[in-house]
């Protein structure tokens, strides 16, 4: 997975964090656990606030 798939990092997350309210989840920790996905293969580097609330509102509706 790269930043840009949104939709797979938020099912992904879901799975990973199934007790987790998406809506209270720091860019911090979403950053972090984002990386931490076995899945997951991209430069850390290329994060910014617009692709961590894009998979914010993904997993939010995802859990909708």
């Amino acid at each position: 997975m790269k930043w840009t798939d949104t939709l797979d990092i938020a099912i992904a997350l879901d799975e990973a964090h199934p007790d987790v309210d998406p809506r209270y989840v720091n860019f911090v920790d979403l950053r972090d656990w984002t990386l931490a996905l076995d899945e997951f293969d991209d430069d850390p580097t290329r994060s910014g606030e617009k692709i961590l609330e894009a998979i914010q509102a993904a997993w939010i509706e995802e859990r909708e």
